[in-house]
C-alpha cells in the first residue's frame, strides 16, 4: 500500500509547480491589465475635476465585469437618454405580438397628425399631416437617429408610459423613470422629470447586450437601430470603424449619453451623465474624452495577447 500512496505523493510534487505556474501567470496577466485599467480611471477622474459641472460617470466590462463608477448614484435628468427605454418597450411589445400577445407592432402604421407636433429635434413634424404615414418601425429610427421628439412621444403613447416604468421597475430599477413626454416643459416645472443614474442606465444596457430583454434576433435588431447614430458625444473621439450603439441627450445644462461600445474583444457599457453645465460645449467635451479614456483600456486589451503584444 506504500508504494501507490508514495507514487500519488510524487505525482502531486510534480504537478505542483505547474499549478503555481499557471496561477502565476494569471495573476501576472490581472495586474497588467490593473495597471491600465488605474490609469484609464486616473485620466476619467482627472477629466471630471476639470469639468465645471457635475458629472456622474459608470462603466461595465460585458467580458469580465469589471467596473468603474464615479458620482453614479445619484439622480440626474436624462434628456433624450430615456427614449432608450421607450424603444426598448416598443421592441418588447413587439415580440409578444409576435408570439400572439398584445401590445404595439412595428409594423403598425400611424398617420401624421398637426396635434402631435411639439418642438426640438426631429424631422417629423416639417412632414405634411393627413398625409404621411409611418410604421413604428420608422418611428423608431427617427427617435434612435435623429431623436425625434415628436416620434418619440407617438411612440410613448403607443406603447403606454406606464408599461414604460413598469419594465424599468422590473429590472430592478429605481430611480429611472419616464414622467413626461418630451418638449412638456410644463410638467419639468412641476417636477415631472424623466430620471436615471448612470448605474442604473448601464444595468439596463448589460440587460440588453445579455439577451435579457429580447430574443437575440430582437436584441440584434435593436442594437443595430441604436448604432445609426453618428454625431454624438461618446463616439466623437473614437474610430470612426468603430460599432457604438448609443442615445445621446441634451437639455438646457444637461448632457448625456449611454453607449454599448463594440471594442474587438472587448464590448464595454458606458453611461455619462452630466448636469449643472455652465459651458455645454465643454460639458459635450467631457464626455468625449471620458469616452476615450475608457476605449484606450478596452481597445489595448481587446486586441493583445495576455502579455500585452498586439498580433496582427
Amino acid at each position: 500500500m506504500k508504494a501507490p500512496r508514495l507514487a500519488a505523493l510524487g505525482l502531486l510534487v510534480l504537478l505542483a509547480p505547474l499549478r503555481v505556474s499557471a496561477q502565476d501567470e494569471t495573476q501576472s496577466i490581472r495586474a497588467k491589465q490593473d495597471a491600465l485599467w488605474n490609469r484609464a480611471q486616473d485620466s476619467i477622474r482627472s477629466v471630471v475635476q476639470k469639468t465645471d459641472a457635475v458629472v456622474g460617470v459608470a462603466i461595465l466590462d460585458l467580458t469580465d465585469q469589471r467596473s468603474f463608477f464615479l458620482n453614479a448614484d445619484a439622480t440626474y435628468p436624462t434628456a433624450s437618454t430615456i427614449k432608450l427605454a421607450v424603444l426598448a418597450e416598443l421592441y418588447r411589445q413587439n415580440e409578444r405580438a409576435e408570439s400572439g400577445g398584445a401590445g404595439a407592432k412595428l409594423d403598425d402604421l400611424y398617420t401624421l397628425d398637426a396635434k402631435d407636433r411639439v418642438g426640438g429635434d426631429g424631422v417629423l413634424q416639417a412632414m405634411t399631416p393627413g398625409v404621411t404615414r409611418l410604421t413604428n418601425r420608422d418611428l423608431a429610427a427617427l427617435v434612435a437617429g435623429l431623436s425625434d421628439n415628436m416620434a418619440a412621444n407617438v411612440l410613448i403613447d403607443r406603447v403606454g408610459m406606464d408599461n414604460v416604468n413598469t419594465w424599468l421597475a422590473g429590472l430592478g430599477l429605481k430611480e429611472t423613470r419616464l414622467r413626461r413626454h418630451m418638449m412638456d416643459v410644463a410638467a419639468a416645472r412641476e417636477g415631472r422629470e424623466n430620471t436615471a443614474t448612470p448605474r442604473e442606465l448601464v444595468t439596463l444596457l448589460k440587460s440588453i447586450y445579455d439577451g435579457k430583454v429580447f430574443r437575440k434576433a430582437t436584441t440584434d435588431d435593436f442594437l443595430k437601430l441604436l448604432s445609426v447614430i453618428k454625431k454624438s458625444y461618446i463616439p466623437r473621439l473614437l474610430p470612426a470603424d468603430l460599432t457604438i450603439a448609443n442615445k445621446p441627450g441634451d437639455l438646457d445644462g444637461v448632457r448625456n449619453d449611454a453607449a454599448i461600445v463594440f471594442c474587438p474583444g472587448r464590448p464595454f457599457a458606458i453611461v455619462v451623465m452630466v448636469t449643472f453645465a455652465r459651458d455645454e460645449v465643454a460639458a459635450e467635451d467631457s464626455i468625449a474624452l471620458i469616452a476615450q479614456a475608457a476605449w484606450s483600456y478596452f481597445d489595448r486589451v481587446g486586441r493583445s495577447s495576455p502579455l500585452g503584444r498586439v498580433i496582427n
